[in-house]
């Protein structure tokens, strides 16, 4: 309802706020954070007397297909880096979450099914019939002295005879071996995938050698167990690793090829200096080629060479069944290969995409971060989906007959920008996985959204949006954690570590900062923090540093709660300032006092012809029968008259400007403050969006209200007009409230393929029948 504001020549009068407790929402986040030191410093860079191990590796390993195992046999150089003294060195040795003791196993959750499979009862009891786990055969150091040595599970403690000083360095060799778990019955980032069909396997080796953990500044030994969820915590080193595998096999690997000359055909090589100039991916193994292989196996062996400077990690596939496809990229003035390997199952979606996907993901994030710094970026079609430094694995097969659904390629392209862009977070800025999930995945997710969106327009991204976050952030709070928690505490993984970090970082960008401000500042932390071990103080404090904007709210909300953004529009009041004009005003109130006063009685009294006492008698009347307190006189209008003439110019103008003032009340139901974006619908049709700072919560967290002047009339007010800021329920956003019916459908489960596998049923099946 329109009011009437009469002008006051001083000042706007302000109504006084309900009064709540104040939840310090907009104090600064210091106590929650490690105080800054000569490691890290307060603006988020590493301190003048930064430092981090350095672990080196030289590898021989072993894959041998007839037993499905891995024999390997490696020399550690360790070097001290940090000021202390060290009286034992840990080494993780991840196989062991599948041995048979496993912790992993013993945690897991369970319960008995009314009806079970045979997979359902292996996974509860174990998988008794595989001996999973590293086996330790040796371990001495340089001189051939056995070292002393304590395996608690994923953790193996190496005693020193004598103290590792500051500075000094320490070489020792494992020999060890591990049976290759099959993947499409255990589950895991690495295994094997055996091919029925042509008796052939294709094999992801990961985490697969004993790895020295991070001892770092702020917690020293990084030696939290793994059970499975929490991923690595790794210093950098260089490589050099052996790897033996059937004559016939086609090797990927983290590092550059050493022997090239003795691996490849004469073909081959050619293939293979020609695709570092293409436009376009070349064979280096064709199809046929693997085809011949698959049916044709070989009974010798070959050694594989590879090299790789600062990597945290190392990694390898390997199959007969490889094609390989590669071209060069142009990352500012640097061939980079970029390479795919897939076994023909995968044809028709891998040889178009996978390695276009690569080289896109290559030139966007070293964009975002820094320049890709690595020889090669390798994709490798293993239907599942997971990182290493220079290489992962990933899925997308079409069916059958060649065709494949919308969700199998854009799933097979959204993970393969994923894994490869995992070569930034957490490969080079290296953050600790196993206690910071969302340092890795979050990160990770948000640039991959802005990298499939400069794939395609509307590229339908999982996760970025939003509008995605809100059936997450609106459910039961039961199920939901904030984003610091650790890893393997995290309910609904996907959403906590991947999903909203990833959509609070585009918020940021979109919506908070700005783009301009956000990339410098994201970029910065990239570059501050490239080849070393980051925390989220050093995030947190670097985007800020970087960019003049006061974040700790926006942290405090998003990482530190689990509270959701929902802003509510509770009242609209609309004033207009009156023209103090009584033959303009009057009118108005007259007819708003009797559209008030209205009764039905004589209204009907009225229309049926009911004479009143005053009406059969109209000598009864007097003066108030005929006066209205509304009646404009002469005495009226000469008071308008010298009010007009004491206005000076500004006030005339406000008088007569005919400015509609609306005081909107906004509520923040769900607790996290965030901007308001406001969009307005005049009365002509015309629109026009306001964003008003997060920071009007920063007195009232709970209620606000805003004064909004406009020149037209307003029809509708709503927030978050474009789903910017994962308002979980839009039906409170809008002024006069509307009212929308819920619409549910009737549907047919159908089951779906293996993970990877288009079904046989398909848009482009569909279509092409």
């Amino acid at each position: 309802m329109r009011k009437i504001w009469t002008l006051v020549l001083s000042c706007f009068a302000v109504s006084a706020m309900a009064q709540y407790q104040n939840q310090g929402k907009f104090e600064q986040l210091d106590y929650k954070l490690r105080s800054p030191n000569v490691y890290r410093t307060a603006s988020g860079a590493p301190g003048h007397m930064y430092w981090q191990q350095r672990a080196d590796y030289k590898i021989d390993v072993t894959l041998d297909e007839k037993n499905n195992k891995i024999i390997g046999s490696e020399t550690v150089t360790y070097t001290n880096n940090s000021p202390d003294e060290l009286t034992y060195l840990w080494v993780q040795l991840d196989q062991n979450m599948r041995a048979k003791d496993s912790d992993s196993y013993k945690v897991s959750e369970s319960t008995v099914p009314e009806k079970a499979t045979e997979g359902t009862l292996d996974a509860m009891m174990g998988y008794p019939d595989y001996d999973g786990g590293h086996k330790i055969q040796k371990l001495v150091d340089s001189n051939g002295n056995k070292m002393n040595y304590v395996i608690n599970h994923t953790m193996m403690r190496i005693d020193l005879d004598e103290p590792l000083k500051a500075g000094e360095s320490i070489s020792f060799d494992i020999d060890w071996y591990y049976n290759i778990n099959d993947r499409a019955r255990m589950g895991g980032r690495g295994g094997y995938d055996y091919f029925d069909e042509d008796d052939n396997t294709v094999y992801t080796i990961t985490q697969w050698f004993p790895r020295m953990a991070v001892y770092n500044d702020f917690e020293g030994w990084q030696n939290k167990q793994f059970l499975g969820r929490g991923e690595f915590a790794l210093p950098f080193g260089d490589y050099e690793v052996n790897i033996t595998v059937p004559e016939d096999h086609i090797v990927a690997s983290t590092g550059e090829l050493q022997n090239a000359d003795e691996i490849l055909t004469e073909e081959q090589k050619e293939r293979w200096e020609k695709s570092k100039t293409a436009d376009k991916p070349v064979l280096i193994v064709t199809k046929k080629e693997a085809e011949k292989a698959e049916k044709n196996k070989a009974s010798g062996t070959k050694t594989w060479k590879y090299v790789a400077k600062d990597v945290r990690d190392f990694a390898f596939g390997s199959s007969r069944k490889f094609i390989w496809d590669a071209m060069g990229v142009d990352i500012e003035g640097r061939t980079v290969m970029a390479m795919s390997y897939y076994p023909k199952e995968a044809w028709g979606l891998w040889n178009v995409y996978s390695t276009e996907v690569v080289a896109h993901t290559l030139k966007v994030y070293s964009r975002m971060t820094i320049p890709y710094p690595y020889p090669v970026a390798i994709s490798v079609e293993a239907a599942n989906g997971m990182e290493y430094p220079m290489i992962c694995f990933n899925y997308g097969r079409p069916a059958e007959d060649g065709t494949y659904s919308a969700r199998t390629k854009y799933g097979m392209i959204g993970v393969i920008t994923h894994e490869v862009g995992h070569n930034f977070f957490p490969m080079i800025i290296n953050s600790d996985e196993r206690q910071w999930t969302w340092m890795d995945e979050g990160l990770n997710s948000f640039v991959q959204f802005i990298a499939e969106q400069e794939w395609e327009p509307n590229y339908p991204s999982r996760r970025g949006p939003a509008g995605n976050i809100v059936p997450y952030m609106k459910g039961d709070r039961t199920n939901i954690r904030p984003i610091m928690t650790n890893s393997e505490n995290v309910v609904q993984f996907g959403n906590n570590a991947y999903g909203k970090p990833a959509t609070a970082l585009n918020i940021l960008r979109e919506t908070v900062m700005g783009r301009e401000l956000f990339d410098k500042a994201f970029k910065t932390y990239a570059e501050r923090w490239a080849f070393k071990h980051p925390t989220p103080e050093d995030l947190f404090r670097t985007l800020e540093d970087a960019s003049a904007v006061d974040l700790d709210w926006f942290w405090r909300g998003w990482f530190y709660t689990t509270e959701p953004v929902d802003i509510a529009i509770n009242d609209v009041d609309w004033y207009k300032i009156s023209s103090m004009n009584p033959d303009v005003e009057n009118p108005i109130k007259r007819k708003e006092r009797d559209a008030s006063n209205y009764q039905v009685t004589p209204d009907k009294n009225k229309k049926e012809g009911v004479k009143t006492v005053v009406d059969t008698h109209p000598e009864l009347k007097d003066f108030y029968n005929k006066w209205d307190e509304y009646d404009v006189t002469d005495k009226d209008r000469k008071a308008y008259k010298t009010f007009v003439a004491s206005l000076n110019a500004n006030e005339k103008k406000l008088l007569n400007g005919g400015k509609n003032f609306y005081e909107i009340h906004f509520e923040n139901v769900g607790g996290l403050p965030m901007p308001i974006i406001l969009k307005m619908t005049y009365k002509d049709g015309s629109e026009e969006t306001l964003k008003i700072p997060a920071e009007i919560w920063k007195i009232h967290e709970n209620e606000v209200s805003k004064v909004f002047i406009t020149d037209k009339e307003v029809i509708q007010f709503q927030v978050d007009p474009k789903r910017e800021t994962a308002d979980i329920d839009e039906e409170n956003n809008y002024w006069p409230p509307r009212n929308v019916p819920n619409k549910f459908e009737l549907y047919k489960r159908e089951r779906g393929a293996a993970r990877g596998q288009s079904p046989a049923d398909n848009e482009m099946s569909r279509a092409q029948n």
